[in-house]
């Protein structure tokens, strides 16, 4: 009898010790917030953008792509203030598409895209025009996110919303001062956490 008791108290123990084992895996697992499934692509001419997609996919587990041009952006191409440079060209012609380095990424594995870019006059810039119509994103959730000198992502997202409304959009942040919370609740708001 003592024999049986002592089984049925190893085998309580080691469930016991099992289930821990398992819940603690799982809040180590979203605690690391993995998530195979996201990938966060990001065009940056000046690196501020790339360190604001570095966080998200540090939130996320995502992984990271750099939208990349074919041709590199110089600073003489980013001055504004010529209307002959290369950045001023492209956004006043919103019909323009800058070539990509690489002209397809692979999707197939993702199911929430962010895609994340510097404002250019008040929107984002015809590089991501590109890029979203080089890639399938249908059926995805794209999360779009922009750093800015001063102005917000509302036009940026209105634009996108009307040049593509087949695509499922979540809504987007503007990278500028946020916190890590802040973007911890901006994902929850988008029912990624």
């Amino acid at each position: 009898m003592k024999k049986l008791f002592y089984l049925a108290l190893a085998l309580f123990i080691a469930g016991f010790a099992f289930q821990s084992c398992v819940n603690n895996r799982q809040a180590n697992k979203n605690d690391n917030h993995e998530d195979p499934k996201t990938i966060v692509c990001y065009f940056s001419a000046t690196g501020t953008t790339e360190k604001a997609a570095q966080r998200i996919a540090d939130l996320t587990g995502g992984a990271l792509h750099n939208i990349a041009p074919e041709v590199a952006y110089t600073d003489s191409d980013l001055n504004w203030r010529d209307s002959l440079s290369r950045s001023y060209v492209e956004m006043h012609n919103r019909d323009f598409r800058p070539a990509l380095k690489d002209s397809v990424t692979d999707m197939s594995d993702f199911s929430v895209v962010f895609i994340g870019y510097p404002n250019w006059w008040n929107t984002h810039p015809t590089i991501i025009n590109t890029f979203i119509e080089a890639n399938d994103l249908q059926g995805k959730t794209v999360i779009p996110f922009m750093t800015s000198g001063g102005s917000n992502i509302f036009n940026s997202e209105n634009e996108l919303h009307e040049a593509y409304p087949g695509i499922k959009w979540a809504k987007g942040l503007l990278m500028n001062n946020v916190s890590d919370d802040d973007i911890k609740d901006w994902l929850k708001e988008n029912g990624l956490r």
